[in-house]
């Protein structure tokens, strides 16, 4: 028996969920079973002969993030290879006062929530505060986004100032998402081309027909040669 993480005593019903509904899901996702100790809250974990070593190594973030608050349902999402966790404690940053946690956790919520919702819509990350701990789940790219942003008002930083650096940053990904996205499209042409003889050189010969083809508007008689019929060409009208 190998012992995960404890959780507090209002999520153990959250753990077990309805008629053992959540815990048997992570059994089966995990192929292991969980032991909760209802008393202390202390969540252990025997493992099947066939188990996977990185879900091992993932589990007990599960375990902590349902037990800080997270919805079970995303907090298995954790199990794949590009998700990962985040805690933030709030008293490393206001100690143990529960006015000034109180305070924080007001900035970081916001009015309606607004300021979480807008970190996590910046970000692409997920952020659950839960007494003094705040959770952060999201991929390499959006982690580290949003759990500077809370970092930074956890340490007083004002809300215009991190919205907008979030902001930004969200920009820059796009722009370098783009650039990417371009860059694979030119270099698979690139191959396809080497893969074909002849068919940069036809296609150079082709562009330099289409513009030798091209007639400037403002030549009176140029346009007059191109808008004669040839001797082949002819009009006909008619009835379908």
């Amino acid at each position: 028996m190998e012992g995960l993480a404890r959780i507090p005593q209002d999520r153990i019903a959250v753990l077990i969920g309805r008629k053992g509904a959540t815990r048997r899901a992570l059994e089966d996702a995990t192929n292991s079973k969980l032991i909760i100790d209802s008393s202390s809250g202390d969540v252990s974990v025997v493992w099947d002969e066939e188990f996977d070593p990185i879900i091992r190594m993932k589990l007990p973030d599960v375990i902590r993030a349902i037990g800080r608050g997270m919805n079970p349902e995303r907090a298995l999402q954790l199990l794949k290879d590009d998700q990962h966790l985040i805690l933030h404690d709030m008293r490393e940053y206001v100690g143990k006062n529960s006015n000034q946690q109180r305070r924080v956790r007001s900035r970081l919520i916001g009015r309606n929530g607004r300021i979480r919702e807008l970190i996590e819509e910046h970000s692409g990350a997920e952020v659950v505060i839960y007494g003094s701990t705040v959770v952060i789940i999201g991929d390499e790219d959006a982690l580290p986004l949003a759990s500077q942003a809370v970092e930074r008002l956890l340490q007083g930083a004002e809300h215009s100032s991190v919205l907008k650096h979030l902001e930004i940053e969200r920009r820059k990904r796009r722009m370098a998402s783009r650039n990417l996205e371009t860059f694979e499209t030119d270099d698979v042409g690139d191959r396809f081309s080497a893969l074909v003889p002849g068919l940069e050189a036809a296609r150079r010969k082709r562009e330099r027909r289409y513009k030798d083809a091209q007639v400037d508007p403002d030549d009176e008689e140029a346009m007059a040669d191109m808008m004669i019929l040839a001797d082949d060409e002819s009009i006909n009208y008619g009835e379908e």
